[in-house]
């Protein structure tokens, strides 16, 4: 359950929340993104569940609206590895593929969000070959974890999706395919809806509330691009704030390498 926090802790929080619900109104969404994400760890930190509750709303708010500028762009560009020089400069929604990584996508995102460029960056592994997965395009995000969840390693989240129309497999080149099409937006939201999903997927029901809400903030924090997941992480929120702390240790099997295919 969450625990009584110092007054000063609590003011902070309280007002880190209270920037970013000003920032939103003044549609500075960057702003209101890294202010909501300050006051949701520092929460989550305090163990403060009820905070980090009302935090998810604002914070989920501003990366809708992010995304929808992406969106706005209208098409889908394809990275080239050169990007990871350039970087992103122009809103839009991108898709990152082998030779580059999960990792270098988030790199890119990242250094947009810096930059006050609105994007979308998703990732695809080479064309899978295994069993039911053959034909299947694997999708891919990346993010750190703390302690000792996940094996103590950055996690991992990975969707199998239907590649989009104009894929012809091959047995060269790294992706292990020909892209014949541009990439159409309805396929690209539906896959970074996919790999979301695939995240909560991830989540196992009988688990202490508070072990879920550690597990979802890296989720979101790999994956924030995905509503549901903001919905799940308060949703686990309100169920810690009423649920007693939990006896037993945080702990995940060991995870394959993120950063590699």
């Amino acid at each position: 359950m969450s625990t009584p926090q110092p007054a000063n802790a609590a003011v902070l929080i309280d007002d880190l929340m209270e920037q970013a619900v000003g920032a939103l109104e003044m549609a500075s969404y960057f702003e209101a993104e890294v202010l909501a994400h300050r006051a949701l760890q520092r929460a989550l930190e305090a163990r403060d569940y009820e905070r980090m509750s009302r935090i998810c709303l604002p914070l989920q708010e501003a990366r809708r609206q992010k995304m929808q500028l992406a969106q706005d762009a209208g098409a889908v560009t394809v990275l080239e590895a050169a990007a990871l020089k350039t970087g992103l400069r122009s809103a839009g929604m991108y898709l990152v593929q082998p030779p580059m990584t999960a990792a270098d996508a988030r790199a890119l995102r990242i250094n947009a969000d810096h930059a006050g460029v609105p994007v979308i960056v998703l990732a695809r592994e080479p064309m899978s070959r295994s069993g039911a997965r053959t034909g299947k395009w694997p999708i891919a995000a990346v993010g750190p974890s703390f302690g000792a969840a996940w094996g103590g390693r950055d996690l991992t989240i990975r969707a199998y999706t239907d590649p989009p129309p104009g894929v012809t497999p091959t047995d060269n080149g790294a992706t292990r395919d020909v892209l014949t099409q541009k990439v159409p937006v309805q396929w690209f939201l539906g896959a970074c809806e996919a790999l979301g999903d695939a995240a909560i997927a991830r989540m196992k029901p009988e688990d202490p509330a508070a072990h879920q809400v550690e597990d979802l903030f890296e989720l979101v924090g790999a994956w924030p691009l995905h509503e549901k997941l903001h919905q799940r992480l308060a949703d686990s929120c309100r169920a810690a704030m009423i649920e007693p702390a939990p006896t037993s240790e945080r702990r995940r099997g060991a995870a394959e390498n993120p950063w590699v295919f």
